[in-house]
């Protein structure tokens, strides 16, 4: 099912400052090195939950960075909700997942411009996951 207009505009609202606030708390927890960007937030009909994906570089501490944000997770839902108490009346619950299109591209454009050949040895490249 496609997603309304609401859900796009909350998921648009949700996605910009969740950037700000997981870039400020990196920050301030003294990571350098580190880049995360929020590459798209789906909010479910009923505005309950949100699913927040996360594009971590470099993709090794992806997992390390996840583990970090969920521990921390009520504090960035209170520091979310007043940004958003002006918008939202209710903070949606957000989960957190990596990812992993930009690591899967790359292996795709890798394996084209290398020697190997993906269509004829479709076993080189990883198997995408489903969400």
């Amino acid at each position: 099912m496609e997603e309304t207009n609401r859900q796009k505009k909350i998921g648009g609202v949700l996605q910009k400052d969740l950037a700000d606030i997981l870039q400020n708390n990196l920050r301030d927890a003294g990571k350098t090195g580190i880049l995360i960007s929020v590459s798209k937030v789906k909010v479910t009909t009923d505005l309950s939950i949100a699913k927040a994906y996360l594009s971590v570089f470099p993709p090794k501490n992806g997992n390390e960075i996840l583990e970090e944000i969920n521990a921390v997770k009520p504090k960035i839902k209170h520091e979310m909700a007043q940004r958003t108490k002006n918008q939202l009346r209710k903070m949606p619950d957000i989960n957190y997942y990596i990812d992993d299109s930009l690591e899967y591209i790359e292996g795709i454009e890798k394996s084209i411009k290398g020697t190997e050949d993906p269509i004829s040895n479709p076993d080189l490249l990883d198997r995408r996951k489903k969400s």
